[in-house]
């Protein structure tokens, strides 16, 4: 694994990116835009980026009237304010109507660290899941992130993108990688059980299967930037080819990644499965790493659930 680069930091140049590609492209900002890096598109584009202030549901319903104007906007907050704050009006003015909107939100999970409790968004994937209409995309790495943008952009409709505060390592190359939505990644092949994860889990899901690796457990490792659609077909080949599955996110274990499998398998191919993520509780102020092993969201946690699977297995 090289370098750590931000998800949140790849957003912002990927944006730049893309205002030079699409001109109709137009970026929306809550007084944050230093943070969310939005402000690499400001400073490139001033006539085409709106800073509308602390201010988040005015900003999706004038996202909203761009959209319908034929704009292409990219809404960003922080990941709390971008879908708690501001969810009847995503429902009501920009998924109901099934407009072009993108909302990409930052300063996801607990790894805003000491922001604490009120600013570490834990639900978003559930809130926004659950929406009809709604792309749901959770890119592990840099080089992801700006993919899952410009595919952002090229699709038809309302689009989440869930980005961190913390610099994450780089997983893919920049050279090879394909970005298709929906369409889950195979990390590492393996027959035993399969880790799907997404996120920065995804990063602690192949150290997990390292380790396991030496203890002679066959790990396979599925990212899933894609939460919904999710990709059925590799979930369930998964299950089928393994036999057992442990799930990964730094996110709730209800109604995210892992209820999305859970369902999925419980309806198409029944395993044992084992979700690791925060469970139903809030987080609190601290270091991310400490957080990170407060709250299980760590590669030995996986081994633990992986050793866990396998007894349920046999």
């Amino acid at each position: 694994m090289s370098k750590k680069i931000a998800t949140r930091e790849a957003y912002g140049a990927a944006l730049v990116e893309l205002g030079r590609l699409n001109p109709n492209v137009v970026v929306l900002d809550a007084d944050l835009a230093k943070s969310t890096k939005t402000i690499d598109f400001s400073k490139e584009f001033p006539q085409r980026f709106f800073d509308v202030g602390i201010a988040e549901q005015n900003m999706i319903g004038t996202a909203a009237g761009l959209a319908a104007a034929g704009k292409v906007p990219f809404a960003s907050s922080f990941a709390v304010f971008a879908t708690g704050r501001v969810y009847d009006q995503i429902r009501n003015s920009v998924a109901y109507p099934r407009l072009n909107v993108k909302i990409a939100a930052t300063h996801a999970g607990i790894t805003v660290g000491e922001d604490g409790a009120s600013h570490q968004m834990v639900e978003d994937i559930a809130l926004m899941r659950v929406l009809p209409n709604m792309t749901v995309l959770v890119p592990a790495d840099a080089v992801e992130t700006r993919a899952a943008v410009l595919a952002a952009a090229e699709m038809d409709g309302p689009v989440y993108i869930r980005l961190g505060r913390a610099g994450v390592p780089v997983l893919h190359d920049e050279n090879t990688f394909r970005f298709v939505p929906g369409q889950a990644v195979t990390m590492r092949e393996g027959g035993d059980v399969a880790v799907i994860a997404c996120g920065i889990m995804v990063t602690a899901a192949l150290e997990a299967a390292e380790q396991l690796a030496a203890e002679g457990v066959s790990v396979l490792v599925l990212d899933v930037h894609t939460v919904k659609p999710l990709d059925v077909r590799a979930v369930v080949e998964a299950a089928q080819l393994t036999g057992a599955v442990v799930t990964a996110e730094e996110h709730s274990i209800i109604g995210g990644l892992g209820g999305a499998v859970a369902e999925t398998l419980a309806e198409h191919y029944p395993v044992p499965v084992r979700r690791v993520g925060v469970a139903d509780t809030f987080g609190e102020s601290g270091k991310p790493d400490e957080l990170l092993k407060k709250y299980g969201l760590t590669p030995a946690e996986i081994k633990l659930a992986v050793h866990e699977v396998l007894k349920r297995k046999q």
